[in-house]
């Protein structure tokens, strides 16, 4: 008969399993933040947070003052109803550089492409490209192309860069809201995010749905010439949805924010697609629309100028900027209940930009 010596037959410690990346992380919601805030922004050195947080840094070149911002772009599928990664990667930035109060400049370009990728899709997305900055009037001015081996990319991944110069009296930031301030939306909600979602896992709802992807400059700077600095804040609620743009405006800016659901402009379709799979339409991604936080002096005016254009037609009023329950949006539901609208937490629709 055989013993067991009970100091060997001791289970050793476990090893700490280390930290890694999730998808939840790309997801725009919580755990990005916390990987800018715990990784990457503290590696960045003391020059980092200035514009850190913002979808692009105001930079003072020679008495001018410039808009700076990157972005990537590796949605999936690359083609969707209303758009494909090549015009949405040029709407993207420049509505990044928008929501500084700035007017687009130009843009660079810069191609990651798989071994194997079709040239006639290749062609497809820098055809779409080209026309999107040609009918946004923001050329591409420089750019660069890698090819890496398969398997190392999901067929085509994008990066572009955009610079713009602030317009005359913008003095937009997500710091800027006060209390009082009104909320405005520029449009319906959760278009992009469904349209993606419906295309990619075969639900069927993309024969009644399109992305809203759509340039937002020529709104922003209607918006500045009827408001100038009485617009305080702008932001393109794009990953992590309204909910999460607005959960970090009102944690940037020290306030609260007030939401009422019947206010919100939520497409039929939408909200079926939203119902169906158990999800908040305040959590899906928009690439056209924005949400602003204007004085109630000029909230009328702006309002006005926004629904003067096709970007704006549909613009409302969703609530109001209070000084209680700072960095917390809540909304009052079509029930009069209130309820807390917070960050999305973790994925909810993988690679939607």
């Amino acid at each position: 008969m055989t013993t067991l010596d009970p100091v060997a037959a001791t289970c050793p410690a476990p090893l700490a399993e280390a930290e890694r990346v999730l998808l939840g992380h790309g997801s725009g919601g919580q755990l990005s933040a916390d990987l800018l805030r715990d990784v990457i922004i503290p590696a960045l050195g003391p020059a980092a947070p200035a514009g850190a947080l913002q979808d692009a840094a105001l930079v003072e070149v020679g008495g001018l003052e410039l808009v700076l911002s990157t972005d990537s772009f590796v949605v999936s599928p690359a083609f969707f109803p209303g758009g494909d990664i090549g015009s949405l990667a040029v709407h993207g930035t420049i509505n990044d550089v928008a929501m500084r109060g700035a007017e687009p400049l130009g843009l660079s370009l810069a191609l990651v492409v798989e071994e194997g990728y079709e040239l006639a899709d290749l062609r497809r997305v820098t055809g779409s490209v080209g026309r999107a900055a040609a009918a946004a009037g923001v050329p591409v001015v420089t750019g660069d192309t890698k090819v890496v081996g398969r398997g190392a990319a999901d067929g085509i991944f994008i990066t572009t860069t955009g610079l713009g110069r602030r317009l005359p009296g913008a003095a937009v930031g997500a710091e800027c809201g006060r209390p009082g301030d009104i909320v405005l939306l520029s449009g319906p909600i959760g278009l992009h995010g469904t349209t993606i979602m419906s295309v990619r896992e075969g639900l069927g709802f993309d024969s009644d749905i399109a992305s809203d992807s759509q340039p937002l400059h020529r709104l922003v700077r209607a918006m500045i010439a009827a408001g100038g600095a009485d617009v305080h804040v702008l932001r393109d609620p794009t990953r992590g949805g309204v909910a999460s743009a607005l959960t970090e405006l009102a944690a940037a800016s020290g306030v609260g924010v007030e939401l009422a659901e019947t206010a919100l402009p939520v497409p039929p379709t939408v909200a079926a697609a939203c119902d169906i799979l158990g999800l908040d339409a305040l959590h899906v991604a928009n690439e056209g629309c924005l949400v602003a936080f204007v004085t109630p002096a000029a909230a009328g005016a702006v309002l006005a100028a926004m629904r003067a254009l096709p970007e704006g037609s549909a613009a409302v009023r969703v609530g109001h900027v209070v000084a209680e329950h700072p960095g917390r949006v809540v909304m009052r539901t079509a029930l009069g209940a209130r309820r807390i609208v917070d960050m999305l937490i973790g994925e909810q629709l993988p690679r939607i930009c």
